[in-house]
């Protein structure tokens, strides 16, 4: 984890907030496995159910762009540095342990979600909308975004089909759901509804 990182930091006091169990990795260097050195980690983060994850967050803002030409598009772009690392480290922690890319939205002042948007975080007088998508989920479907820049990115369809709320993962959602007598899940296919753009209902 970079401490100095708005993104990281804003995750880090969710997971604290929803008292869900974390490591915060030292990102001041890189570890080596089997003699080659692999990209840090953020988070070590334990849902739950037992279920374990090795979190990479990846920090966006919503919308994208320019001040005068934004772009309203929920960029889930990473680097194949990121989607290596990933893999790597889930080898060396073991099948008990999965990769997920954490993509931390920062919403503009703008944009209005409803209040029951599952994973709508105000942290230091911002709002951020937290979403994940599984590593391996990621890899199978990815495309190539900049080969100058190495990155990768996965189609709108794809994206929507794969992403959900951090707490999907966690099942905290689920948890609170059940105290509240809500049915689990209905909270989360209310996610990112936004004034401007209701065709991002599924989000």
């Amino acid at each position: 984890m970079d401490r100095t990182n708005l993104y990281e930091r804003a995750f880090e006091a969710y997971l604290q907030h929803r008292r869900v169990c974390y490591v915060a990795v030292d990102e001041t260097h890189r570890a080596p496995a089997h003699d080659a050195p692999i990209k840090s980690l953020d988070f070590i983060v334990h849902g739950r159910s037992g279920a374990s994850f090795l979190v990479d967050v990846k920090g966006r803002r919503y919308p994208g762009g320019t001040p005068g030409r934004e772009r309203r598009v929920w960029e889930c772009w990473s680097t194949m540095e990121d989607i290596d690392g990933l893999e790597r480290w889930g080898g060396v922690f073991g099948p008990e342990y999965r990769g997920l890319l954490v993509f931390a939205y920062r919403l503009a002042a703008g944009v209005e979600l409803p209040e029951a948007t599952e994973d709508l975080w105000e942290w230091s007088g911002r709002r951020f909308l937290f979403r994940a998508v599984p590593v391996a989920d990621y890899r199978r479907e990815m495309r190539i975004r900049s080969p100058k820049w190495q990155t990768v990115t996965l189609p709108h369809a794809s994206f929507r089909r794969l992403v959900r709320p951090v707490s999907h993962f966690t099942q905290e959602a689920d948890a609170r759901a059940q105290e509240s007598g809500v049915e689990p899940g209905v909270r989360g296919q209310e996610s990112g509804v936004s004034k401007e753009r209701s065709s991002d209902s599924w989000f």
